[in-house]
């Protein structure tokens, strides 16, 4: 179940790896009594696994395994489709657009709007999740924000020292480049790169700035980019060196991701 064979393994780390819920997701699961161990349930994050153990989260059983195979997916989502494995509200998920080619039960890499374009990373690799999305290893996402007009120098600034939203300054955003859309309307584009992940953040931060953003794209997640062939709806598996390249940028080591050195 885990590297040091079949020995125990608190819950919430055990779902992670297993490409259930990161972390912090995992243990707001187990807090709210939805996840069950050998049919009982469990509300106590520290409780311990070992491979033996039946987890059963939301009435979906998974068995840990060290044999699961971790699958990597690179999605171009379309505006108009949730980020989510299911949806209430019977809306298209992401998960809908890889189901009949991807067996694997799969989830998000953190988040993107409903109404936001663009890479999206989804695997069933938790560990990486976890340190994808957690805001302690920095990893950058990059956004190319179409507003009205010309931003002012102002404006820029303010989105490079840290803009105060709702619930706190943001950190220092870093401002890539800003061009004119082109000569037949009046949108500009610009380029930022962030490392939190807070809920519609790079909107909210235009929005404070008095620059609403009238189309938002993300272009790369960490070192992974979109690339322009991929059209809107098309997925495809990351490369070996891509996986790579990802596990690197939040300090996992070859020997704890099972390549050679």
């Amino acid at each position: 179940m885990n590297e040091t064979g079949n020995q125990p393994e608190r819950l919430q780390k055990a779902m992670a790896r297993m490409g259930i819920a990161s972390r912090r997701h995992a243990e707001n699961l187990i807090l709210q009594g939805l996840v069950k161990v050998n049919g009982t349930v469990v509300t106590q994050p520290g409780v311990k696994v070992t491979s033996g153990d039946k987890i059963e989260v939301q009435g979906q059983k998974k068995i840990p395994s060290d044999k699961e195979e971790s699958v990597y997916i690179l999605l171009n989502k379309p505006a108009g489709v949730i980020c989510s494995v299911t949806d209430p509200q019977k809306r298209k998920t992401v998960t809908d657009l890889i189901r009949n080619e991807i067996q694997e039960r799969l989830y998000p890499v953190g988040r993107l709007d409903y109404d936001t374009s663009g890479i999206l990373l989804l695997t069933n690799d938790g560990d990486l999740t976890y340190r994808l999305t957690h805001p302690r290893y920095g990893v950058e996402k990059t956004y190319q924000a179409w507003i009205t007009g010309d931003i002012s120098p102002q404006a820029l600034k303010l989105l490079r020292e840290g803009v105060p939203l709702e619930d706190g300054l943001t950190s220092p955003a870093k401002i890539l480049s800003v061009w004119k859309h082109n000569k037949g309307n009046n949108l500009s584009v610009v380029e930022i790169s962030i490392h939190e992940g807070r809920n519609r953040q790079v909107r909210r931060m235009f929005d404070k700035t008095g620059y609403p953003v009238c189309y938002l794209k993300r272009i790369a997640f960490g070192p992974i980019k979109l690339e322009g062939e991929m059209k809107p709806g098309e997925f495809r598996r990351l490369t070996k060196s891509e996986i790579a390249s990802l596990k690197k940028a939040v300090g996992l080591k070859p020997k704890e991701w099972g390549e050679e050195s």
